[in-house]
């Protein structure tokens, strides 16, 4: 592993660092689950692009700049330390755009990615079922073939973002026959106004909106929006669960920013704070950096031609867990105020920790439990016997 920067990549960080410096607002943008706060979020999302900032690793005439991984993680770090709003098109920009570069054809690349960019199309993830969480192949939720395209019958539910965005993307059971779960699934996007599309909002513990079931009874969706070739969606399902567990969901400068405030944090907190509070503090310190090298290590292995595979598993573990403690530890320093909502007046850091903490409970349920994470590990990566599957 390099850690020496040339002379173009301390220009891309200094020239990221300028731009944020100059656009990142006074005051945290409402929270993005709710509709305030999500438009707010949509309109920073055409700031970004705007620049060219908004997908900096995506190939120029997509709106990138072609950055290289590393750059890319440099961003992160600016970005976070520069305390930057949160991005409302996440799900698209690190799970759906992978997934296309990867499967997609050059027609859905050019009518999606471009939109996906500027923010004009927020995307939701819709996987997860009734009874189909972690085990994704059980999924009930069909596409029936009709003329020019497929027709969507079935339920999804914790879909991410889905109360406010405008197009989803799932896996649908097309081949009710075939010989294994696994098999026989279809890869689709679809429009979450289209007809025969119900959005019903779930509220998280502090009541806001992140999440929301969606209902689809004959939902049309054109051949033209699906990914990949149909009944192989398993396939292309894991090429974003890659991403997803991977390091473009979760870089390591959203944790090496947060544990920064956390240890400024630390140091304005009275005496009586405890020495026990202060070991904690440091597990976060050296916790987040951890992760920032191992980030770049895999950055260096994928420019030398690598692969990452199962250590995705290992990094999903590992960056839910430390997001938990990190903002626990926190919310035990701020006492009682910790806990306040970001429309408080005395919600210290606007409420952003509070927020953060609500945020970090979900991270060991979503892109595949880490219950599941930890079998592939111990099978895939210690060679120990599979167990309870």
């Amino acid at each position: 592993m390099d850690l020496d920067l040339t002379a173009a990549d301390e220009a891309f960080r200094a020239e990221a660092r300028a731009w944020l410096s100059a656009q990142v607002p006074a005051v945290p943008l409402p929270s993005l689950e709710t509709a305030e706060g999500f438009s707010a979020h949509r309109e920073w999302e055409h700031r970004l692009a705007a620049d060219r900032w908004s997908v900096v690793s995506w190939p120029e005439e997509y709106g990138g700049r072609g950055a290289s991984l590393l750059q890319w993680l440099l961003f992160e770090e600016e970005y976070y330390a520069a305390g930057a709003p949160g991005r409302v098109g996440q799900n698209g920009i690190s799970l759906l755009a992978p997934t296309l570069f990867e499967h997609g054809t050059d027609e859905q690349r050019a009518r999606v990615l471009g939109p996906m960019a500027r923010g004009e199309v927020i995307w939701a993830q819709a996987w997860s079922e009734p009874e189909s969480g972690s085990d994704l192949a059980s999924l009930r939720s069909t596409a029936v073939r009709t003329d020019g395209g497929w027709l969507l019958n079935g339920q999804k539910t914790w879909s991410s973002r889905a109360a406010f965005a405008d197009r989803a993307f799932g896996l649908f059971r097309s081949d009710p026959d075939a010989a294994r779960p696994h098999q026989g699934l279809s890869y689709l996007m679809f429009a979450l106004d289209a007809p025969g599309v119900t959005v019903r909002p779930l509220g998280r513990l502090d009541g806001k909106p992140a999440f929301a079931e969606l209902f689809l009874d004959e939902v049309f969706v054109p051949d033209a929006d699906v990914i990949g070739e149909p009944g192989r969606g398993w396939q292309v399902a894991m090429s974003t669960a890659g991403n997803e567990r991977g390091l473009t969901l979760r870089s390591p400068g959203r944790f090496t920013a947060a544990a920064g405030r956390l240890a400024a944090l630390w140091r304005e907190a009275p005496q009586t704070a405890g020495p026990a509070l202060g070991e904690r503090v440091a597990d976060a310190l050296i916790g987040a950096r951890a992760y920032q090298l191992f980030a770049y290590a895999h950055a260096s292995r994928l420019a030398a031609g690598g692969s990452i595979g199962a250590e995705s598993s290992l990094n999903k573990v590992f960056w839910s867990e430390l997001d938990i403690a990190l903002h626990e530890t926190a919310l035990d320093l701020l006492g009682p105020y910790g806990m306040l909502a970001d429309d408080a007046d005395e919600a210290p850091a606007h409420g952003s920790w509070a927020e953060g903490y609500t945020f970090s409970l979900a991270g060991p349920i979503y892109a595949g439990t880490n219950e599941i994470q930890r079998d592939i590990i111990a099978e895939r990566l210690l060679g120990l016997p599979k167990g309870r599957r």
